[in-house]
């Protein structure tokens, strides 16, 4: 289970975003603890108003537990891996609140905790948080019987197409997946020998190397993003300059722009247009059966929360039933007969408890694999849009080398010929020596 932690502010936008039932299937409060109030925006206004007395001003740690892929985990271990963390962390006791997400076909928990000792009114330390995260990710790992990732295994094996927030929004700005984007500028950098080879390289991606601030290197796309090579090719900054110094000529970001947009022609624009309109028309169908499945999905949910909640109210009062009143009720108390009744009561709610989260879990696992189809085609149409993009990518490319193989303007030719004789004929050959 990957456990990824953050101290943090902003009660209310962490509460909004952890209630976002628009990009997540399913959202589930699961448990609140510590808290008068007995909804998400209302507990962490606490923690707030808590802080305020405080001079922390990152007064909550939120945390996120991601199983495997394709592993249904059930409640009670998100719950022991829970416990297990708040020990880890030092959190015990502490205000805490669990949410369950539901996003493509994969179900993971969100933890936040407040930081604040609210009898000392001081912010609990955390120090190396995130080593211990990765400490008990092991454990989970071990004691679940998951192939542990190589990256958590051995840091040294970190993925290197892992990308960064910063990086994931640009390239959906572009509309390009991200890691098949950083791992073609990788490729590109492992592959290429020299600078030349390397902007040759980007050259046949549709891609134009350019000289960015600062002597940084950058590569421009035909729709003007600009890439910094050192990120994408996660390489360092230094062992690009030594490598791409050497180029001349080499052009600044507005004059690659200018020059891309000079060799775009409107039948490529159209091509790539196409490619967009069909994508956004797929989106669009497959957002309306999500839509459709969600909410059937939820509708199901409910009416189960409703009849194990009509259940509850039977079950409960046939157990007070069992537990005589007035002079009966008095003399069990004094026989004992009561406090067997009410232990027997006890074991039996419990069992009655375990029964309901089981049916839960069931009906979320069957949910989850019902739409484990719905995903898998939602992802083979992005992949296909991705195979498009880079066609279209190599078209551009393919035209672009047509527009720099094209004969140059012979009169510029002649002139810079004349130029460069210029600077080689000594001055005595030219009229202009002093010698009598």
């Amino acid at each position: 289970m990957i456990l990824k932690g953050s101290q943090r502010g902003g009660a209310r936008q962490l509460a909004a975003h952890l209630l976002n039932a628009r990009d997540n299937e399913h959202v589930e409060v699961h448990a609140l603890r510590g808290f008068c109030a007995d909804d998400l925006h209302g507990a962490f206004q606490e923690i707030d108003a808590t802080s305020r007395g405080t001079r922390a001003k990152q007064f909550l740690f939120s945390l996120s537990l991601n199983p495997p892929p394709r592993e249904h985990v059930p409640t009670e271990a998100f719950e022991a891996a829970i416990e297990s963390i708040e020990r880890k962390l030092g959190l015990e006791g502490q205000p805490r609140a669990i949410v369950f997400h539901e996003k493509e076909g994969r179900r993971h928990a969100h933890v936040v905790w407040s930081r604040i000792d609210a009898g000392r009114m001081k912010a609990i330390n955390l120090p190396h948080f995130k080593r211990k995260l990765q400490d008990v990710s092991r454990q989970l790992y071990r004691e679940h019987g998951w192939a542990m990732p190589r990256g958590l295994a051995d840091g040294r094996n970190r993925d290197p197409l892992n990308f960064t927030r910063a990086e994931w929004e640009q390239a959906k700005r572009a509309k390009q997946d991200p890691q098949a984007l950083k791992a073609m500028f990788q490729r590109c950098w492992e592959q290429a020998d020299s600078g030349e080879a390397y902007a040759r390289a980007l050259a046949k991606h549709g891609y134009s190397l350019a000289q960015g601030d600062r002597r940084a290197f950058v590569a421009v796309d035909f729709r003007g993003q600009v890439y910094a090579v050192a990120k994408w090719s996660n390489v360092k900054t230094k062992e690009v300059r030594t490598r791409l110094d050497t180029l001349k000529d080499v052009p600044g970001v507005e004059q690659a722009k200018a020059a891309i947009a000079a060799r775009m022609t409107e039948a490529l624009r159209g091509y790539s247009a196409d490619a967009e309109t069909a994508r956004q028309k797929q989106r669009a169908a497959l957002t309306m059966q999500r839509a459709q499945l969600v909410q059937r999905q939820r509708k199901e949910r409910a009416d189960l929360a409703a009849a194990q909640k009509q259940r509850q109210a039977k079950e409960t009062a046939l157990r007070a039933s069992r537990l005589n009143r007035g002079m009966r009720g008095l003399w069990d108390r004094i026989t004992g007969r009561h406090a067997k009744q009410s232990k027997a009561n006890e074991h039996e709610a419990l069992a009655a408890w375990k029964r309901d989260r089981q049916e839960q879990d069931a009906l979320i696992v069957r949910q989850l694999d019902e739409r484990e189809g719905f995903h898998l085609a939602a992802r083979q149409q992005k992949q296909s849009h991705a195979q498009d993009m880079e066609q279209l990518h190599r078209d551009i490319a393919a035209y672009q080398q047509l527009r720099d193989n094209a004969p140059a303007d012979l009169r510029e030719h002649f002139r810079e010929s004349a130029r460069r004789a210029r600077k080689r004929t000594p001055e005595r050959d030219r009229g202009l020596s002093r010698e009598p």
